[in-house]
């Protein structure tokens, strides 16, 4: 609408004029063990008089276009954020779930098997030890 009421070269001279561009600050935060971005903007947001071209020379138009653009450019870091932070959730997903799966089906059934000859082992060894004592005492009754 902008383009059509200014012109190209109207909007584009608007675009041109603004002197400050927004500042994006990139933190980051722990979200139970995964380590997430954390977007901060500022100067994203700015009144008429701070957007660089002047108010009598330009419509309401263009205003209207550079409020929407603004709105537009908050969502997409906004976005960015979310998105980040979710593709990094479920990679760690995704490894936890690796993780349990040979726990579950490889080491846990390993460990059961090892258990299992252990007590079979012991179980014989304590049948052998009865046996013995069993002789011992029968020679020194005889």
């Amino acid at each position: 609408i902008a383009d059509t009421v200014e012109g190209a070269i109207g909007v584009k001279a608007a675009a041109f004029s603004v002197g400050d561009v927004p500042r994006i600050e990139l933190k980051s935060k722990n979200i139970m063990g995964v380590v997430v971005p954390e977007i901060k903007s500022s100067s994203v947001r700015k009144g008429p008089t701070e957007r660089g071209y002047g108010i009598i020379g330009t419509s309401s138009v263009i205003d209207e276009a550079a409020d929407a653009f603004e709105d537009l450019l908050e969502s997409i870091i906004h976005s960015a954020e979310i998105e980040t932070t979710m593709k990094r959730l479920l990679d760690e997903i995704e490894s936890t779930k690796r993780r349990v799966n040979a726990l579950e089906f490889k080491v846990i059934p390993e460990l059961t098997e090892a258990r299992d000859f252990i007590k079979m082992r012991l179980d014989e060894m304590e049948r052998e030890e009865l046996f013995r004592l069993k002789k011992i005492k029968a020679r020194s009754e005889a």
